[in-house]
């Protein structure tokens, strides 16, 4: 008997441990299919390729090529629609929604600025071409700046201020190596008696390479 009444008890126990668990589990009634065709607001156009992505909650996906979208939210969820060249829109799962589907045509309103066409047209003729490009006057200060920067000493002083690029530091360093085992276990050879290195030299004086720029 008493074991009888030990076991009815442990039975209700387990009844009422399900119910309370049964209580704390989400409801599925929550859980909706959100589901539509995303289109432009002027032409109606299905807009592919559309991110519909639910704020807050890092997930989405995006519409197929014919706008056509599906995924599963909750009521009260928010959900933004955009895509490049339309202004976002964000709609919400209403809370006392009946059943568990949400259908919505989303319309998008266009967020591109337009600029008005340039038609490029080339000369008729090569002649022609040419008789124009010889007589097309410019200002005298852009020829005058153009001329300036054509000059040899305006161009090895930019030369100058520019670091080396890596071809240039990967070469000079080939360089430095291939003399360090050139000469590796003897004394390196002084410039000094080298007639090349004198010709270099006068070259770079009459070139005013030493000369002291402010």
């Amino acid at each position: 008997m008493k074991k009888s009444i030990r076991s009815f008890l442990f039975f209700i126990a387990i009844i009422s441990s399900a119910a309370s668990y049964s209580q704390t589990l989400p409801v599925k009634d929550s859980l909706i299919e959100l589901y539509g065709i995303v289109m432009t607001a002027d032409s109606l156009r299905a807009v592919p390729a559309a991110s519909v992505i639910l704020v807050g909650k890092g997930r989405g996906t995006l519409t197929n090529d014919d706008g056509v979208f599906s995924i599963v939210v909750k009521k009260g969820d928010k959900i933004t629609f955009s895509c490049v060249g339309f202004k976002e829109k964000t709609i919400t799962i209403p809370h006392n929604l009946e059943g568990n589907q949400y259908s919505a045509i989303q319309l998008l309103i266009s967020d591109t600025t337009y600029l008005p066409a340039t038609i490029l047209k080339p000369r008729p003729t090569r002649e022609e071409f040419e008789r124009d490009f010889v007589n097309t006057s410019i200002p005298d200060d852009s020829y005058e700046i153009a001329r300036q920067n054509t000059e040899e000493s305006k161009r090895r002083l930019i030369m100058a201020g520019l670091p080396i690029d890596g071809k240039e530091a990967v070469a000079a360093q080939l360089r430095q190596q291939a003399a360090k085992y050139y000469y590796n276990g003897q004394l390196p050879p002084m410039n000094i008696f080298n007639p090349a290195a004198w010709a270099d030299f006068i070259q770079s004086w009459k070139q005013g390479d030493f000369i002291k720029k402010d």
